[in-house]
């Protein structure tokens, strides 16, 4: 999962969205540097990422990925979740708008960044300004996400070249998100993830 699903599921698991977005910018244990809620926001995070890899729809779709692009495809596969999210956004969660939900979010996220990592605050500056989340659901903005961050790390290069595998398997994809998202959802709000 990447930012979109993060905070989607953190919402409804009533779960920090602030300590669910920091989490891929904390490493160790958080507890000495964040209120309660923000390190139960960063521990959800960790949980839902290692159930999503282990996933047998993910997993599978892992095999789909050439053997050049393999090894970059679980964060291929992350940003591709949440361009399915964002695209299909009016029918998982018809309660509230997309645009709607990204303004909560950032209202929720904007309180810890005096607080939060350098890399974090450089995130939201452009996050919420070029609104990353709603334009997830636009295949060409997830081919400038991967691009962009192969130009920030070099040893993630095979990321550029991960758009075709994302292209030649859209639709079976799309059928694995179908698969376990609605389920993650029903663990969230049931306080089981």
């Amino acid at each position: 999962m990447n930012f979109l699903a993060h905070l989607h599921l953190a919402h409804l698991a009533d779960s920090s969205l602030s300590g669910n977005l920091l989490a891929d910018f904390v490493r160790g244990n958080p507890q000495q540097d964040y209120p309660a809620a923000i390190v139960d926001g960063i521990h959800l995070h960790r949980r839902i990422d290692v159930m999503t890899d282990n996933l047998p729809q993910v997993k599978e779709a892992r095999e789909w990925f050439r053997p050049e692009t393999r090894r970059v495809a679980p964060i291929t596969l992350d940003v591709m979740w949440d361009h399915f999210l964002s695209r299909h956004w009016a029918q998982i969660s018809p309660d509230i708008a997309l645009p709607d939900f990204v303004r909560y979010a950032h209202e929720q996220v904007i309180t810890i960044l005096p607080q939060a990592p350098a890399r974090f605050i450089t995130l939201n500056e452009h996050l919420w300004s070029e609104r990353w989340l709603e334009r997830y659901g636009e295949m060409a903005f997830i081919q400038r996400v991967l691009n962009g961050m192969a130009s920030r790390r070099p040893k993630l290069d095979a990321l550029r070249d991960s758009w075709h595998d994302l292209d030649a398997h859209y639709a079976e994809l799309e059928t694995r998100f179908w698969q376990f998202y609605p389920q993650m959802m029903r663990q969230a709000k049931n306080k089981a993830l």
